[in-house]
């Protein structure tokens, strides 16, 4: 891929000259964080339930524990009650 198409060629361009990355490692870096970022609330409370749980959770400690991790999002998301933590997931 040539980075000089690519619409984050500078972003690019300061990964290779900041890091040991080449041009393709650094595009699919800036391409995976970006999909990161574009992940929408439901999207994101969804995946994080799901891998609490799997840490063995309870979901007593997993909606506040959510409810940070939003608040602290590098693109703020509308802060949620634990009530709307819990429909999102469970509907």
């Amino acid at each position: 891929m040539s980075t000089a198409r690519h619409p984050h060629s500078d972003l690019i361009a300061h990964l290779t000259r900041t890091s040991p990355l080449g041009p393709g490692e650094a595009a699919r870096v800036v391409a995976d964080v970006l999909a990161y970022f574009s992940e929408s609330v439901e999207e994101f409370v969804r995946r994080r339930h799901a891998e609490l749980r799997v840490r063995g959770l309870t979901n007593e400690a997993i909606f506040p524990r959510i409810a940070a991790e939003i608040a602290a999002r590098r693109v703020a998301a509308p802060e949620l009650s634990l009530r709307q933590l819990r429909r999102i997931v469970y509907g």
